[in-house]
Parts: structure tokens; sequence; C-alpha cells
């Protein structure tokens, strides 16, 4: 039976020689996606980029946990999971998979969130799923909306903060608009929701989408005034990015996320006119000839890629040495940072 995904040469010479001592032992990926695809209906990938779904048609438990061992073997990690991209129709069987996953293994969950959901629909659904907050995203906002015009508070309603703030529990927040990270409208409903909201847990994914330099602006410099906003790294390889969160938020603030399934693709990502593009072996993920964000090579520039995990965690290490992040630091950022979030969310505190 071929493996879920393919360790060669190349990927244990990076992971023995550069991961596997800068690791801690144990490690929470607070930001991975379960899903099967059978219970997915007429869900479409509109408004959003399509590249991830070459890389798994769907991801079961099963195959999820078996990955870790594959990707770190000696390590013990505890995965966050939530669904795949959801719609109405769709929503309550993605998520009463990721509920069974979770009970079953015992691991964290948030449950996917549709805008149009009640309150009290959001609570019931929280409760009986043993969720511990809500994982939004853009592509659930109103239809009408062109994708450049998406606000956070389109498929983040107010009634849903005011929940999850009452409740003191998780957003999972992926922000829209093609600025990303430095849209100052992004900038000002981050801010407008820890003023308003101080009980939400915010973990911002994907360091706000900066996946190149361009990206920023000057969004470090309006972040450093939150007080609790929490900022995970998942499915960006940009170092110098990295080095920007730390510097403003510091390590108790910054969380290990993968995005895990598509952090089992083999690439290299690199920025051209503030494009990031994923560089793939020729033929490996079909024809990519019309996607702008991936581009194949061949030869030996295919034979050096590796994994998409491990070039975001070499770009991660890049960024602890140049900031001069301490073993502590990097047991907060990889486990102990997550460990005490999801704590007080149980607890309720």
């Amino acid at each position: 039976m071929k493996s879920i995904v393919e360790i060669n040469d190349v990927d244990r010479r990076i992971y023995e020689e550069k991961l596997q001592h800068f690791l801690p032992e144990k490690i929470i990926d607070i930001h991975t996606h379960v899903w099967l695809d059978r219970l997915k209906k007429n869900v479409k990938r509109d408004r959003v980029v399509t590249w991830p779904s070459l890389v798994a048609k769907e991801n079961p438990i099963e195959d999820h946990l078996e990955c870790y061992k594959l990707l770190f073997p000696g390590k013990q990690v505890t995965p966050m999971i939530f669904s795949s991209l959801v719609n109405a129709e769709s929503a309550d069987g993605l998520n009463d998979y990721v509920s069974q996953c979770a009970k079953e293994h015992e691991l964290p969950a948030l449950l996917f969130s549709v805008p149009e959901w009640s309150a009290e629909e959001v609570e019931r659904k929280v409760v009986r799923g043993g969720f511990l907050g809500i994982k939004v995203y853009l592509n659930l906002a109103p239809a009408y909306l062109p994708r450049q015009e998406i606000r956070i508070f389109d498929f983040l309603p107010p009634h849903q903060l005011e929940l999850m703030h009452e409740k003191r529990r998780i957003v999972m927040l992926h922000i829209p608009r093609d600025a990303r990270l430095r849209d100052p409208v992004n900038l000002a409903q981050i801010r407008e929701i820890e003023r308003k909201y101080p009980g939400v847990r915010v973990i911002l994914a994907h360091v706000g989408r900066a996946y190149c330099n361009e990206d920023v602006g000057d969004a470090f410099e309006v972040l450093k005034e939150t007080e609790r906003l929490v900022v995970d790294f998942s499915a960006n390889t940009n170092a110098w990015v990295f080095e920007g969160l730390i510097r403003a938020l510091g390590p108790r603030r910054v969380l290990f996320g993968s995005d895990l399934p598509i952090l089992r693709m083999r690439m290299r990502r690199i920025c051209e006119n503030g494009v990031y593009i994923n560089l793939v072996p020729k033929g490996l993920y079909g024809d990519v000839s019309g996607d702008p964000n991936m581009r194949e090579v061949s030869g030996d520039e295919a034979a050096r890629l590796t994994l998409f995990m491990y070039e975001e965690l070499l770009a991660f290490r890049r960024a602890a040495e140049k900031t001069g992040l301490s073993r502590d630091d990097l047991e907060d950022v990889f486990y102990k940072n997550s460990a005490a979030l999801i704590k007080a969310v149980r607890e309720g505190r």
C-alpha cells in the first residue's frame, strides 16, 4: 500500500540534521484539517485558491495521525483539528466527523462555523460537539460580495463574536482581501475585535497570509499594540515575515501550525512581484499550468525539493536564530503557548 507521504533521502537528511534537535519533544499543531470527501456536498473553492485540493482529496483522521509519525519520528505531536472547506449544506456532516475524531482520539477541535447560524445554533453545536471554539472562512461570506470586497465581519458576524467573547472561546481567523495582512480594513477590524470582544481568543492564521514581504506593510507596528492576539505561522515559509512577527509580538504569542494535509506537498516557495509561487516537481500534481501560484521544475532542482512542512520549519528556524530565541522560547512556540490556550478554554477562564 502506498504511503500517504513518501519520505526520501533529502527529507530524512533535512529532518535529522536540521529539525530533529531544533524541535521540542512535545508539539501541538494548532492548525490542521480532517475531512472525508463523501461528506462534502457541492462545496466549491470559489473565491479561494485551488492548488491545495491537488495535495489531498480527503484527510481521514487515520491518515492525519500517521502523517505525524512519518514526518516527526521521535516526537509526540497533538493536532487541533477542524474541517476543510464547508458550506451550509455539508457543514453539519463535516463537523460531526471532526467531533467524532476528536472524542475518539482525545484531540482539541474547532467547529467550522457558517455565518448565518444564530448564536444559539452555534452554542448548541459547540457544546454538543465538544468544540473549543470556531473556525471561520471568507468563502462563506455572502455570495453577492466580490472577493476583493469581503471583510472579516462578513463571515465572522458580531453575534458569533459576542458568543465567543462571553464563553471565552477560540476563533481561528483566516483574513480576506488581496492586500492580506497589510490591508487597513483587516487591521482595523482585528483591532476592533480585540477592543469590543476581549474575551475572544483570536488566532490569526498564516501570519495573516503574509507569504511575501510585500504583504506586510506596517502591520507589525499596528499589531504590536494588541494585547491578546496570537498568531500561527501555518502554510508560510517566509523567514523574514517570521522574524518580524517574533520581534513585534514576542514568542509567547506565536503558535506553531501546519495546515496539514497541504503541508505534505513537495515544494519550495518563492515570491515574484509580491506573488507567492510554489515550485513543484514536474507532473507530480497534474496540470498546474493555469495556476498563478504553481510552477513546475525538473531535473536537479526538482530532486532537491523537500516537503512543505519542512520548508516551513526551516524558515522558522532561521527566524528563531536571527531573533535569538532560547530553548524555552521554542518550547513555548511549539507546545506551551497552545497547551495553555487549550487548557484555559476548557476550564472557562
